[in-house]
């Protein structure tokens, strides 16, 4: 393969991820990583610290036009940051005293029952029912934003708080053990736990990752995995797919949304569960049939 080819096949497929990436809040990393490893065949080490590149240009791309938008609740984001930053932490301290084949399966099985519960909410457009929150409260998490594919200006509540704080500690904590972004985790429990719109879980999520992705980067830059040849057609690309996938994410309707969000968490669990199998095939000497 010629080097204009390779820049034109990882460019194209960093607009996909780009794309993908600011509409469901992921980041765009869950996707070019697979993409560039085993399609391009791009050593794993130089492919996440592209994959880390993607995640602040979607982030950059992406998360102006959501906050000018009024979709990202800036205050809820700031709020998740505490925990998920302090997870990190957690995580990466930890990430030795447990196996690796372990953390998938958990991993794998965290997404199964957030899809599943998003599956069985896929024709919702807008949260009902939201249980009061006195920290929600204090904290005046409560916003609204105007929803053009709705054509109104909705109004909505956050609930759970202290539990969606919880579950952001434990996507942090993922994020440290497994060394991948949080997104997967973090749209579920805004979306399930603190009862948020799906544009707005999507919209915060993406300011939330920039936030983690930006404090990585340099370390990763200082360890020699951010190849200017690989991360320049991903940051091109993911930032004008950022750029389309925000365009998408104002005339979609929520349910659409959520829709595309649980086909896309099938497979990250799908590929998660797979990397647990091998392992624990490769570990305890199994062959898989």
């Amino acid at each position: 393969m010629s080097p204009l080819e390779f820049f034109l096949i990882t460019f194209f497929c960093a607009i996909g991820a780009g794309i993908l990436g600011s509409l469901l809040g992921l980041g765009g990393g869950v996707i070019i990583v697979p993409i560039l490893t085993l399609v391009l065949g791009v050593d794993i080490h130089y492919a996440i610290g592209a994959s880390i590149i993607s995640v602040i240009a979607t982030s950059s791309g992406a998360a102006s036009t959501y906050v000018k938008e009024k979709i990202s609740n800036l205050r809820v984001g700031l709020f998740l940051s505490i925990a998920t930053t302090t997870g990190a932490v957690t995580g990466a301290y930890i990430g030795g005293l447990i196996s690796g084949w372990a953390l998938y399966f958990i991993f794998g099985l965290i997404l199964a029952y957030s899809g599943l519960v998003m599956f069985r909410k896929r024709k919702a457009e807008l949260p009902t029912d939201v249980p009061d929150s006195g920290l929600a409260a204090r904290l005046r998490l409560h916003s609204s934003y105007y929803d053009a594919a709705l054509k109104q200006n909705v109004t909505y509540k956050v609930g759970g708080a202290g539990v969606g704080l919880i579950l952001m500690f434990i996507a942090g904590m993922v994020s440290g053990l497994l060394g991948i972004g949080s997104g997967a985790l973090k749209v579920p429990a805004m979306d399930i736990a603190m009862h948020l719109p799906m544009k707005v879980s999507s919209a915060t999520s993406n300011f939330m990752i920039g936030i983690t992705a930006a404090a990585s980067a340099g370390i990763y830059f200082l360890h020699g995995d951010i190849q200017a040849i690989l991360a320049a057609p991903v940051a091109m690309g993911v930032l004008l797919g950022a750029m389309l996938g925000t365009r998408l994410l104002t005339i979609l309707r929520g349910s659409v949304i959520r829709q595309i969000f649980v086909i896309v968490l099938v497979v990250i669990c799908a590929q998660m569960l797979w990397k647990g199998i091998a392992q624990f095939t490769q570990i305890y000497g199994l062959h898989l049939l």
